[in-house]
């Protein structure tokens, strides 16, 4: 079953208020049991005595895409789930705001644990979305994923 990915890309850090419309959105469906997110965060890492600021994403958005389907595809190939939400920031979002928002909703809690954790884990290794770390002093630096 193809999966189309709507509004993945979200300019600027992702809101509460953003967030909480998202799981509003699910209480008409009587048949899910549990929901599960994850929310990525921007920290303030010290680096080499530097302090980070914020982080600008940009990304290869035809292929990020492509593998952001890809993934939300082998998700519910693999989990019995009921809807499968993923966001991701694009452009500067500061230290202790949103940039990644994975939503997973299905009949029972444990498989939204696991297909929560097998979809953030799948776009930290191969979705392009590249962070370059903002530094207090104006410098900066491309991030690793770890």
């Amino acid at each position: 079953m193809k999966t189309k990915v709507k509004s993945v890309f979200h300019e600027g850090a992702i809101s509460p208020s953003f967030i909480a419309d998202c799981i509003a959105a699910q209480q008409h469906r009587t048949e899910i049991g549990a929901h599960d997110i994850f929310l990525g965060q921007v920290r303030a890492d010290e680096i080499e005595n530097k302090i980070v600021a914020a982080i600008e994403y940009s990304a290869y958005e035809s292929m990020a895409l492509q593998k952001f389907t890809e993934i939300q595809e082998k998700t519910r190939e693999k989990f019995e789930i009921t809807d499968l939400q993923i966001y991701h920031s694009l452009g500067k979002v500061p230290v202790g705001e949103i940039c990644l928002f994975v939503f997973v909703c299905a009949p029972h809690r444990r498989v939204t644990f696991e297909a929560l954790e097998f979809t953030v884990e799948a776009i930290k290794a191969e979705v392009p979305v590249f962070g370059k770390e903002l530094f207090e002093d104006d410098s900066y630096q491309w991030k690793v994923n770890t």
